[in-house]
Formats: structure tokens, C-alpha cells, sequence
């Protein structure tokens, strides 16, 4: 077998990404189905979103105490196993258990423990693999999250136009494939040494840094305001224009992450040419209006278009903060990596949760849940300046 470089090592970790989106973003396309299927309200779907993030968030703050110990290399593997078993066990435990909707809390809490790991492992790991632009890289990685939304939707659509939307257990063992095959290739690939363990920050230097806090909340701003509208793209879709289940999650979710993605390939591509901080702060400014034009568009189309600006606006938010986080704290570690995640996944829980629960008050008005959650887009623009100001004092 040919020694693998640090290619081999970066390329698992797109494919890293790419489960990540599979397990976030399959089982938002069912919602209207497992409504149906299993009786459940909307109140039950939305925390079936607060749920898997919850769940991401707990491992973050548990991976900040173990992942050291036991090594990257066995994580990023437990990771994999665990995002195959919960997509096996959505398809099959909530149809083998009286409480149906017990089995898919279960079976979303198996695959959050793998998605929760991988948030706080791939990041690292390709940071410290030794790319010219970790900038660059960082975006380019990011990526393929939303490269992988898209292909979930678009082959997922494909698939329940061809063969009902009632096999869908079936598309569920398929995606199982993909973290399957990915976790024999990091049985091979070589993992780099993130920070030696005698320069690490140490968890209570880190605390005390009034920098890494900001970098906390600013991370919380970044998963609430892509997912307060990336979650519910396909049911704004379906409710606001009328569609069919298959034009909704192809007008919706598909056309945000295709935004999202096409905003961190083309920093990817020339960000060495960019300001990091000057584009987060344009982008934050586009998000705030994307979500201003989402929600309160008399016309459903420009709302739609709202959606895709905010996917594109957002693209940079959680990448770029991970990267001014690795600029900045140097020797932050695997704690630094592991807060960060754990605090994108905290907006990434709260975002969809408040656009929920204000769209359930509104009754059922999703564009109103929209416009409650457009505090994460303005604290992310007034953290930004706070953050360039400090920079520059």
C-alpha cells in the first residue's frame, strides 16, 4: 500500500464533513412524513431539531475531557460507527418500538453523539495538517458540509420521486454507507500532532481570555443564523409557495446550502486575496437583510431568494471564526476546538428552536419565526466590529 500523505488526510476529511450533513440534514426532508406517519405536532418535530443539537452539544463538552486521552485517530473512527448506527436505527427503531416517537429520539441521540465529535475533530485535524492556507483550507473544508447538504437532497429527491416517499428507510441505509467507508480510510490516513502537548493553553488560561469569549458567542451567532433558516428552508418552501414536497426541498434546502456552499469555494478558492474580517462583516450586514427580505416579502419567490441570500451570507461565519480563533489563540488546543463546536452547536439548537416556537405562536407562520430569529445575524455584525476594533486598538 503507497504511504498516505496529508491529501489522504485532508480528503477523509471532506468526506468527514459530508456525513456530517448527512446526519443534520436527512431527516429534516421527513418531517411532513413522520408528522403523518407517526402522528406527531410540530412542537414534537421542532424539538427533534433542538434534540439532535443538544445532544452535539453535550459530546462537544465531553470531547474537550477525553478526546486527548484517547486520540484522535480512535475518535474520529468511534465518530463514524456512531453516525452509521443512528441512520441504521432511524430506518428500523422507531417501527420496532410501541413509542414511535421514542425511537427516533433514540436514534437521532446515536447519530448526534457522531456528529457532535466530528464537529469538534475534522477542524483540527485538517489545521494541522500542513496546508499553505489554513484560511483557504478551512473554508474549502467547510465546504463540503454544504456540498454534502445538496447531494442529500438532490439524491434523496431523486430517489423518493422514483420510489415513493415511503422508502425512505431504505435511503437511510444507503446514506449509512457513506460513514462506513470513511471510517476505513482513517484506520490509514496519517493524523498530525495539533498543539505539543507542553504549549497547549490549558482550559483555565483559555477561560480567562476575554478574546476566546467573544470567539464563544460569536461561534453561538454563526450556527443560529444559518440554521434558523437553513432547518426550515424546505417547509418555508412548501407552506409559502405551495410546492410539492419535491420542488420545497429542492427550491429550499438545496438552493441555501448550493448559496452557502458557493460563498466558502470562492473564499476557498481566493480568500489569500481577501480580508477575512472585512468580508465576515459584509456578510453579516447581507444576512441581516437576507432575513429581513425572507420574512417579510409579500411575495413568496423573493422570499425564497431571501433563503438563498442567507445561505450565501452565512457561508463564512463558521468557518472564518474557527479561523480567527487558530490566528488569534495559537495553542488553544483541542479545549479551544471543542468550546468552539460546542457553541455553534448551541445556535445551531437555538436558531431552529426559536424560529419554530415563534412560527407555532404565529400559528404556524414559519416567515415570522424567520424574522424573531434575525437577533443572531445583528449580534454576529456588532461582535464582528467589537472584534475588529479590538484588533486594531
Amino acid at each position: 500500500m503507497p504511504r498516505l500523505s496529508y491529501e489522504s488526510t485532508v480528503r477523509s476529511c471532506f468526506v468527514a464533513y459530508i456525513v456530517q450533513a448527512i446526519i443534520i440534514n436527512f431527516a429534516p426532508l421527513l418531517f411532513v412524513t413522520f408528522q403523518n406517519t407517526f402522528s406527531i405536532g410540530l412542537s414534537d418535530i421542532t424539538f427533534l431539531i433542538t434534540f439532535n443539537f443538544v445532544i452535539q452539544l453535550a459530546v462537544d463538552f465531553a470531547s474537550a475531557y477525553f478526546i486527548d486521552r484517547i486520540g484522535y485517530r480512535a475518535s474520529l473512527i468511534i465518530a463514524h460507527l456512531f453516525s452509521a448506527a443512528g441512520l441504521f436505527l432511524l430506518s428500523e427503531l422507531p417501527f420496532a418500538i410501541d413509542n414511535h416517537y421514542l425511537g427516533l429520539l433514540i436514534s437521532v441521540a446515536i447519530y448526534a453523539i457522531g456528529g457532535g465529535l466530528l464537529e469538534v475533530l475534522v477542524s483540527p485535524v485538517v489545521e494541522a495538517c500542513p496546508t499553505k492556507n489554513k484560511e483557504k483550507e478551512m473554508s474549502m473544508l467547510h465546504s463540503f458540509y454544504c456540498w454534502g447538504f445538496v447531494t442529500v437532497i438532490l439524491i434523496s429527491t431523486v430517489f423518493f420521486s422514483i420510489f415513493g416517499i415511503e422508502s425512505w428507510r431504505v435511503m437511510a441505509k444507503i446514506w449509512m454507507i457513506v460513514p462506513i467507508v470513511n471510517t476505513i480510510s482513517f484506520f490509514f490516513v496519517p493524523i498530525y500532532d495539533i498543539v505539543p502537548e507542553e504549549k497547549k493553553m490549558g482550559k483555565a488560561r483559555l477561560f480567562s481570555s476575554g478574546t476566546f469569549w467573544l470567539l464563544f458567542f460569536m461561534m453561538i451567532a454563526s450556527g443560529a443564523s444559518e440554521q434558523a433558516v437553513g432547518q426550515w428552508a424546505s417547509a418555508f418552501a412548501e407552506t409559502g409557495l405551495g410546492v410539492s414536497k419535491t420542488i420545497g426541498d429542492l427550491a429550499g434546502p438545496c438552493l441555501f446550502a448550493f448559496m452557502q456552499g458557493l460563498s466558502r469555494l470562492i473564499f476557498g478558492k481566493w480568500g489569500d486575496r481577501m480580508n477575512l474580517r472585512k468580508m465576515m462583516i459584509a456578510s453579516a450586514f447581507i444576512c441581516c437583510m437576507s432575513y429581513l427580505l425572507t420574512s417579510l416579502s409579500p411575495n413568496p419567490l423573493l422570499g425564497l431568494a431571501g433563503c438563498a441570500l442567507c445561505g450565501f451570507s452565512v457561508g463564512i461565519f463558521w468557518p472564518g471564526t474557527f479561523s480567527i480563533a487558530s490566528s488569534i489563540l495559537k495553542t488553544g488546543g483541542t479545549a479551544m476546538f471543542a468550546f468552539l463546536a460546542l457553541a455553534g452547536d448551541v445556535g445551531c439548537s437555538i436558531g431552529p428552536t426559536l424560529t419554530g416556537l415563534a412560527a407555532t405562536v404565529a400559528g404556524g407562520r414559519i416567515s415570522t419565526g424567520i424574522l424573531c430569529s434575525i437577533i443572531f445575524p445583528v449580534f454576529m455584525l456588532f461582535a464582528l466590529i467589537v472584534m475588529s476594533r479590538r484588533e486594531k486598538g
